[in-house]
């Protein structure tokens, strides 16, 4: 198995050294939750610049609000990705995550929404995780059928995505063609993550306590067990394919190997891939972790190809391009 690069394992060191700490007092009153969005959209804009000839279009329904990208070459696909950004809940927009998708879009030929949730504290639970069924329900109405929306999103978004199938689900809705998690938050109390900390090493970006009191200008109020905090998966036999994609180095891995289980366990054809030393969301900063592009080109291959795949295949992908997989 290779190991990480030696611009990745840079990338992993200033950032234990220069953004942890600065992590570890930040999140805390409402000044500086506005300080990290700005701080943070401007570390986006850096690591992840949109690549050039995209068309954005942003959208507000009255109802909730995003952006459609575009690529150039895409012909009237009807195939769509949905995207649900992270952050816990209280940083990010679709403005800090349009490079990511824009990515996407270029690798996979098909457009893509994200969902510009309602952000904590000002909007706390349960107000991201109806954003993003009113607009999974909105691509419906206007013409894409569930079998062709791809749900993809990283961190907080896998925790609002995990949501959205368990609701899909008790509802009796149709579920999405396939979907795809980067580093996804299952565990709004961050146990998970405090174990892995404890178990393997701290978290180069932030540590579960910290991320905890962000998560918690969403929760703020609630029981940690309220049903859509603490997911749980009823098992169906419509659950899409998914990918899911970590990095070693991360806290999250730990939330990342019970998203499978659960999604195992409910009948679903679930994927894991670790990738060795990498950052949480290393796929959002391709200008500064080249490891990031080929995670990504999976993401594409993964959104892209046809439904049949063989287990034999998928395991010799992953022995070729240097990462776990479960």
């Amino acid at each position: 198995m290779t190991q990480n690069s030696r611009a990745s394992r840079r990338a992993a060191w200033l950032t234990r050294r220069t953004l942890r700490p600065f992590a570890e007092i930040l999140p805390t009153g409402r000044m500086q939750i506005h300080t990290s969005r700005a701080l943070v959209a401007a570390g986006m804009l850096i690591g992840c610049p949109p690549p050039h000839h995209v068309r954005i279009d942003k959208l507000t329904t009255g109802t909730f609000r995003g952006e459609w990208v575009y690529p150039t070459h895409t012909s009237d696909s009807r195939q769509v990705i949905l995207y649900v950004h992270g952050s816990g809940y209280a940083i990010c927009s679709a403005r800090t995550h349009r490079g990511i998708v824009a990515r996407l879009t270029h690798l996979t030929g098909m457009p893509a929404f994200t969902v510009d949730y309602r952000l904590a504290p000002e909007h706390p639970f349960p107000a991201a995780a109806d954003d993003v069924e009113a607009a999974y329900g909105w691509l419906q109405d206007i013409g894409y059928r569930a079998e062709n929306i791809t749900l993809a999103g990283d961190s907080a978004g896998g925790h609002l995505i995990l949501d959205l199938l368990a609701e899909n689900a008790r509802h009796g809705r149709a579920q999405p063609r396939s979907v795809v998690m980067m580093s996804p938050l299952v565990d709004l109390t961050l146990e998970l993550a405090r174990r892995r900390e404890r178990e393997v090493a701290p978290d180069p970006l932030i540590s579960a306590r910290a991320a905890r009191r962000l998560v918690g200008h969403y929760t703020a109020g609630h029981p940690d067990d309220l049903p859509r905090l603490r997911l749980t998966l009823d098992r169906a036999d419509d659950l899409p394919r998914t990918l899911i994609q970590a990095g070693g180095a991360e806290m999250l891995v730990a939330d990342a190997e019970e998203a499978r289980r659960m999604l195992v366990d409910a009948g679903a054809d679930c994927r894991l891939e670790i990738w060795p030393g990498q950052l949480h969301v290393f796929q959002a900063l391709p200008a500064l972790i080249p490891e990031a592009t080929p995670a990504l080109r999976v993401v594409a291959d993964f959104i892209t190809e046809p439904f049949a795949t063989t287990v034999e295949a998928e395991e010799t992908s992953a022995d070729q391009k240097g990462y776990a997989t479960a």
